[in-house]
């Protein structure tokens, strides 16, 4: 779990030595964006699968969220979409079933921007079973349903792969996005080498240009 970790730490050096080329627009591997060192499989066929792995407390994933979507949005079918809620321990698991019975319901789209929104503007914390369960109520989700699906034995499916998804991929920062099954991205490690000061925004736009490129970079490999 110390691989992205020990390749931030080292960014900057890097950024000192690499080429006057080496930019979010021209990006360089092990600057603005890391190269796994082994292939994930991916299930996406000769689609590139792009994977965000988020976490509903983080307000850089709430600010990178409706960024991401629109980008999302205008690949259209040229690519294959998934997000991996992480886990990180107890305190996050009420937040993780969340998303992933929104996703066995197929309610995702309709609601993962609302649950955003109940956490970092109305400031809810969904620490218990109990507070999802209410909030997805009074959000008009069928209770039943929603407890149904909360507490099956494919929750626990669920949230077991996505804790061997973070470590088949070495994620210890989010929101981070794994392309093709190979690489990796972020706003901040797509802005590592810029020297001058970015807002969020410079660095959202930042990590999509490095996503254009490896997305691309991704479908060449699959030809």
């Amino acid at each position: 779990m110390r691989f992205i970790r020990t390749i931030l730490c080292a960014a900057a050096l890097c950024a000192v030595t690499a080429t006057a080329s080496a930019s979010p627009a021209n990006p360089a591997n092990g600057v603005e964006y890391l190269t796994l060192p082994e292939v994930q499989n991916t299930d996406s066929g000769s689609k590139v699968e792009v994977t965000e792995f988020f976490d509903y407390a983080c307000p850089h994933c709430h600010a990178f969220e409706p960024v991401l979507a629109e980008w999302v949005k205008k690949q259209g079918a040229s690519i294959v979409f998934k997000r991996v809620h992480i886990t990180r321990g107890q305190g996050v698991l009420p937040q993780q079933r969340l998303y992933y019975t929104l996703e066995s319901l197929g309610l995702v789209e309709q609601y993962h921007a609302k649950v955003f929104h109940a956490m970092h503007v109305q400031r809810q914390r969904f620490a218990s079973d109990e507070a999802v369960f209410a909030w997805a109520e009074k959000a008009g989700i069928d209770r039943a349903k929603f407890i149904d699906a909360y507490r099956s034995f494919g929750m626990e499916a669920k949230t077991r792969r996505a804790a061997a998804m973070m470590e088949a991929y070495k994620i210890d920062h989010w929101p981070i996005l794994a392309v093709g099954g190979r690489y990796l991205t972020s706003p901040s490690l797509a802005s590592a080498a810029v020297k001058t000061d970015q807002t969020e925004e410079d660095q959202q736009q930042s990590g999509l240009l490095v996503l254009n490129h490896l997305v691309a970079k991704a479908k060449a490999a699959n030809k």
